[in-house]
């Protein structure tokens, strides 16, 4: 069994097949009411066919809601979110098992720190290795789903600039190619962000500094951002980290996670304190 068929085994046991499954009825969906949507206009840039298959998409699922583009982006956007959901269980049970691994990794941290000659680096790099391979760690996970993401995020982006009904079309109080005049759509984007940011952060253990800062971060960036970018792009970001919440909730729900950790410490403490006892009787009785 070479190298890709044993990754490929190895997500479809991380993900799970009905994430699969729904992943691949999300992706169906898209496809489907690609055929629906009729834009006015020709596509231009390097990645054209992308943004017309966008955009065609955004207007099939209007369509069915009545020429509804506010609602058209908001199904999408749950359509594509569970399109790259099997990709965020498997980031979640990595991240799990990277704090299991966590504790061992850093000793040797430790034991080459200050080493920067190529046989220390090595060595380092090889034993870590070893403990992301013993606890089925894969480093660069968490990557995947920002690699899908991203591509999404721009030809969305461009689709609402080059799709005259989007750009021109309304929902609710606001225009989806103007900016939030009440401010509303920025906020929430911020709010679902710090959230969902949060709540992972605080699922994990041992979590660095930098990702402790996140959380703080996002939202502000998002907020500043969304207040000059398309209120069609705040509504992706508003749905999309609300779905991403509701989703860390059941994956990783760090109260449950938190008060798991907290059993475990309080099981050891007391364990530590019936071996201290027993050992205190025991040089009694001498």
């Amino acid at each position: 069994m070479n190298k890709i068929t044993k990754g490929f085994k190895h997500f479809v046991e991380k993900a799970g097949v009905p994430s699969l499954i729904t992943s691949a009825i999300a992706l169906v969906l898209i496809i489907i009411t690609s055929f629906f949507g009729h834009p006015e206009k020709d596509y231009t840039g390097w990645f054209a066919w992308i943004v017309e298959f966008f955009s065609k998409s955004i207007l099939g699922i209007s369509s069915i809601f009545g020429n509804s583009f506010g609602i058209g982006i908001i199904v999408f956007t749950i359509l594509a979110r569970t399109f790259v959901l099997p990709l965020m269980i498997y980031q979640v049970g990595s991240s799990k098992n990277m704090s299991l691994a966590t504790p061992e990794i850093k000793p040797i941290q430790e034991k080459y720190r200050g080493k920067r000659d190529s046989a220390s680096m090595q060595a380092m790099q090889a034993e870590t290795n070893a403990v992301y391979k013993k606890y089925g760690v894969n480093p660069y996970a968490s990557l995947l789903p920002l690699l899908i993401q991203l591509p999404i995020l721009m030809a969305l982006y461009w689709a609402i600039y080059q799709t005259p009904e989007l750009r021109q079309g309304s929902f609710l109080w606001f225009q989806l190619g103007g900016t939030d005049p009440y401010f509303v759509l920025p906020i929430l984007a911020a709010l679902f962000t710090f959230v969902s940011s949060w709540m992972s952060m605080a699922s994990t253990e041992n979590a660095p500094g930098f990702t402790k800062a996140m959380p703080y971060i996002f939202p502000v960036i998002i907020f500043f951002t969304a207040l000059s970018f398309p209120t069609a792009l705040s509504l992706y970001w508003v749905v999309g980290n609300f779905y991403q919440a509701v989703q860390t909730y059941f994956l990783q729900n760090p109260f449950k996670m938190r008060r798991e950790r907290r059993e475990k410490k309080a099981a050891e403490i007391a364990a530590h304190r019936a071996i201290e006892k027993k050992k205190r009787k025991l040089r009694n009785k001498k």
